[in-house]
This record gives C-alpha cells, sequence and structure tokens, in this order.
C-alpha cells in the first residue's frame, strides 16, 4: 500500500479537479480579434444562446466568420445596440474589383443566402445592385417610369435610373461611361437574387450605415458589405445570471439538452452565480466541447498506468522499504 500511495495522492488530486472547473465563464472567449463577443453569441460551445450555436467561427483567434447555407463570410463588424452584422463576400463586385479600364469584371459571385429557421434575417438597409444583365431575361427600366406605366409589376422591375447606380461607393464615376450597365433591385427572397444572378454578370451588396443620430435618413452612408439583423433572446434567467448583485455570470447553456446555464468564476448555476446551486455540483462535461473526451482519456489513463505499476511491482525487489534507481517510482 505503501508502495502506491504516492500515486493514489496524484488520482485522488486529478479527481478532485472536477469539470466545473473547465466549464467557467473565463473559458467563453469575449472577443476574436477587434471585435467584441458577447451574448447572445457565443464562439466557445456551451457559451451564448444556443440559437446561435456553431453560427460564428473565430479563426487563428483574429478573424471572425459567419457560416450560412451559402458559403462562410467574413463578419466586419457586430453591434449590439442596433443588433446586427455586416458580412463580407469576396465573390462581390466593389470598385477594387474593376478592371483597368473601369469596366466590371465578370465574377462567379455565390447568392448569398440566409437560413429562414434562424434568429439572423437580411436587414431592409440593404440594397443590391446587379451589373450587365440581360435585357430578354430581366426587366431593365428606370423604376418610377416603369412603375408609372406598369404600376402591378413595379416590383419585378430592376431600376437602371437608382441612385446606387450613379453613384456607387468609392468610385461615383465608375460607371459614368456607361460601358457597364446597372440596375438596383431588392429580393424578396434568396432564390429571386439566385435566378436574377444567372442573368448578370454580377452583382454588389451595399448597406447603408449610421454615421449619426440626427436629421435621418441623411445621416446615412453607402458601403458594401451586407447587413444581417439577429435578434438577442431576452428571459428572465438570463437577465438574473448577467446581474452584477446577483454574480455577474455569462450566460449559457448545456450543450447536449440546450437547456440554460450561468457560467459563472466558481463553475455552472441553474440561475445565477450568488444562489449557490453549483456548490458540491459536477458542472457537465458537455459545457465545453471536448470536455467529456478529456476527462475520460485522463481516467483511461491512469487505469493504465496503475495496471502498469502493479505489474513491474510483481517483478521488483524492495528491501527494508529502501527505494533505489529500480524500484523508485519517479
Amino acid at each position: 500500500m505503501d508502495f502506491l500511495s504516492p500515486l493514489l495522492v496524484a488520482v485522488i488530486v486529478f479527481l478532485s479537479i472536477d469539470t466545473h472547473s473547465l466549464a467557467q465563464s473565463s473559458l467563453c472567449r469575449t472577443s476574436c480579434g477587434a471585435i467584441p463577443i458577447r451574448y447572445p453569441f457565443g464562439i466557445d460551445d456551451g457559451c451564448g444562446s444556443p440559437y446561435y450555436r456553431n453560427m460564428l467561427i473565430c479563426a487563428n483567434s483574429s478573424r471572425l466568420f459567419l457560416r450560412t447555407p451559402s458559403g462562410t463570410y467574413p463578419v466586419a463588424a457586430v453591434d449590439y445596440t442596433d443588433p446586427h452584422l455586416v458580412v463580407n463576400d469576396p465573390s462581390m463586385w466593389s470598385c477594387r474589383s474593376s478592371g483597368t479600364d473601369g469596366a466590371v469584371l465578370r465574377r462567379a459571385a455565390n447568392p448569398f443566402s440566409l437560413d429562414t429557421s434562424t434568429r439572423f434575417s437580411l436587414s431592409s438597409k440593404n440594397d443590391y445592385l446587379f451589373f450587365n444583365c440581360s435585357g430578354e431575361s430581366v426587366i431593365v427600366e428606370p423604376k418610377p417610369a416603369f412603375c408609372e406605366r406598369f404600376p402591378d409589376r413595379c416590383d419585378s422591375a430592376c431600376d437602371s435610373a437608382a441612385y446606387l447606380c450613379r453613384n456607387p461607393p468609392e468610385c461615383p464615376d465608375a460607371l459614368a461611361d456607361r460601358r457597364t450597365s446597372c440596375c438596383s433591385y431588392y429580393p424578396k427572397a434568396s432564390e429571386s437574387l439566385r435566378l436574377l444572378l444567372q442573368h448578370c454578370s454580377t452583382y454588389a451588396s451595399v448597406y447603408w450605415r449610421t454615421v449619426g443620430a440626427n436629421f435621418p435618413p441623411y445621416d446615412q452612408v453607402p458601403e458594401y458589405g451586407i447587413r444581417v439583423d439577429f435578434e438577442i433572446p431576452v428571459t428572465t434567467r438570463c437577465l438574473q445570471c448577467e446581474d452584477v448583485r446577483r454574480g455577474g455570470g455569462t450566460c449559457g447553456f448545456e450543450t447536449q439538452s440546450r437547456s440554460f446555464l450561468c457560467l459563472c468564476d466558481e463553475g455552472n448555476a441553474t440561475t445565477y452565480c450568488t444562489d449557490g446551486t453549483y456548490r458540491g455540483r459536477r458542472a457537465s462535461a458537455a459545457v465545453i466541447a471536448g470536455t467529456a473526451t478529456v476527462s475520460v482519456a485522463g481516467a483511461v489513463g491512469i487505469g493504465a498506468l496503475v495496471w502498469y505499476l502493479r505489474k513491474i511491482r510483481k517483478n521488483s525487489v524492495v528491501t527494508c522499504g529502501v527505494q533505489s534507481n529500480e524500484n523508485r517510482l519517479f
């Protein structure tokens, strides 16, 4: 028994480090590069709201990406006050992708889309520009004049007299020579966007960014990008969890059941940090992905070590409890 006592001490110490220490709020990263990560988002599994689980990726701890059915897109900014994020699509046209003669280059653009079952939605502050569209397949007309003649088909027209076609961001004179045709159209669904793009060279998304609080809409400027609005689920338990008077925890969830968890410095609570529910309670190993795997692997490794030491003990000779180079444990 004396031979195994150091090992038993090591086992006891290992098992005493239970998984609730691995589920503390400190493991929820609060930024990705220069972009803050706050509720309802999380880039570590078990953090934030389960509605946005695995939708944001932080690559190399510096670049944030949004996953959608149409691809993975870099996130340029996140605003939690006016809940939205701005993503860039490298396949879209911008002034920087024009040819040396100023003409719009044909780009194999994949139309951006969102999963309608999520809490994300395309913002109404987006405008879409389509270039070099086929006049046989697309109704390309100055919108006001076309609406006067065909009010019942007004929504299907791609407006060739749109402001952004005459003043594209960053290069207001890029399309002035008419070598490239341009029209503005806001698709009601991603399917209509995909169908329209089949008959045009490429497209661009422009969103209107608010730069002040006075005299709307004159306090907005157009910029390339796609504005995606999101909802912030408000629950009583999350408000209690984040209340500094109740411990100031971080809202999270159990990854297997998706049930609410309040992540605290001491571990996980089912309501808020100071209610004591985490005391004497092991947090679920699934709160942070991989925790269960690591714990099981560690237990198996210790079991194998115990078996090996028991085996070599039979072949070791210990004289009067003296430890030698042949029988020492460490």
